[in-house]
């Protein structure tokens, strides 16, 4: 019985490495469950061009946005389990819509994780005329004048959302959010001085900041960018502790065979390791690669998913 055993062991390994040698059959399409322009987009295009190039298939990518990512998360989670089906999304997806929403329509045991793809460290940006220029001076205003100050963010349960609801946690402080329907708009209101404060990754501040349009009072990383020396980060500039970032990672069905995963993650991790790449994709939007076997990645995913159900819960926030 044994032998049998070992035989068919063997068997199942010979076939499905023979499945993974013939992936891709046809053409991949690679979803985006946000809005066209995004980091998301402009990474599936560059993730869905390497991967044509190398397999001679076709890639297309899909924007499937809407709902809070809930849309296109939705569409890979039903989706035939034979990685013919990727989506490119962002930790909104695993680890804060399942503690801001009742109910969704996928769960994040419907999809297998391929491999992080690269962490968007967030800066916390102020119109030029607002008093604080340090955080220890934002918190300080914010404690004398509880509830008064406003940021903007790209909807509930965002990103900039979330990193706030961090900060206000931490400090002690209590702001007014301003929702918006991207991050695009709350950064022009900033500029505009419709309300005082935002938390956008660090690529999408450097031109309005260079230009002089808005303050930057800190960074969410765990040390200073070298890129920007003199920025500090928001721990070292009042919050000790503080992080503030965005990451995006590649996902498809669960199910999908572990020969096929491990193929995808394989061209990942030779594609974000490569010098032309970095220097095209990487480097100029000071992104931090953060490709990792699928373990490692989905081993991330749950620390996160504990650390942002902790954060939504104290603010009390929920979407019925």
């Amino acid at each position: 019985m044994a032998g049998w055993r070992t035989c068919f062991a063997i068997i199942g390994c010979i076939v499905g490495a023979a499945n993974a040698w013939a992936y891709p059959t046809r053409p991949i399409t690679i979803i985006v469950p946000a809005a066209p322009g995004g980091v998301s987009d402009s990474l599936a295009r560059a993730v869905g061009q390497r991967l044509g190039e190398v397999w001679g298939q076709q890639v297309i990518v899909e924007n499937r946005g809407g709902a809070n990512h809930q849309i296109g998360a939705a569409q890979v989670a039903k989706a035939p389990n034979d990685g013919h089906m990727l989506m490119l999304g962002a930790e909104t997806i695993f680890v804060i819509n399942p503690s801001l929403y009742a109910r969704l329509p996928y769960a994040v045991k419907d999809f297998a994780p391929i491999t992080g793809l690269v962490r968007a460290n967030q800066a916390l940006l102020a119109h030029p005329g607002f008093a604080p220029k340090t955080v220890s001076e934002l918190i300080a205003l914010a404690k004398s004048k509880p509830g008064t100050i406003s940021y903007g963010t790209s909807g509930v349960g965002s990103a900039g959302h979330v990193n706030v609801a961090l900060l206000e946690s931490m400090a002690g402080v209590t702001l007014q959010p301003v929702h918006y329907r991207g991050a695009a708009p709350a950064l022009n209101d900033v500029v505009a001085g419709h309300i005082q404060l935002t938390s956008v990754a660090v690529s999408s501040a450097l031109q309005p900041w260079r230009n002089g349009l808005v303050k930057m009072l800190g960074i969410g990383s765990a040390r200073r960018l070298a890129e920007l020396p003199d920025v500090p980060t928001v721990a070292e500039g009042g919050l000790p502790g503080y992080e503030a970032t965005t990451w995006f990672g590649l996902f498809t069905t669960a199910g999908t065979p572990r020969e096929v995963v491990l193929k995808i993650n394989a061209e990942m991790q030779r594609m974000f390791n490569e010098d032309v790449f970095r220097k095209r994709f990487v480097e100029p939007l000071l992104y931090e690669v953060m490709v990792a076997p699928p373990e490692k990645f989905g081993e991330f995913i749950d620390a996160e998913t504990k650390k942002w159900a902790k954060v939504i819960r104290d603010a009390n926030l929920k979407v019925d």
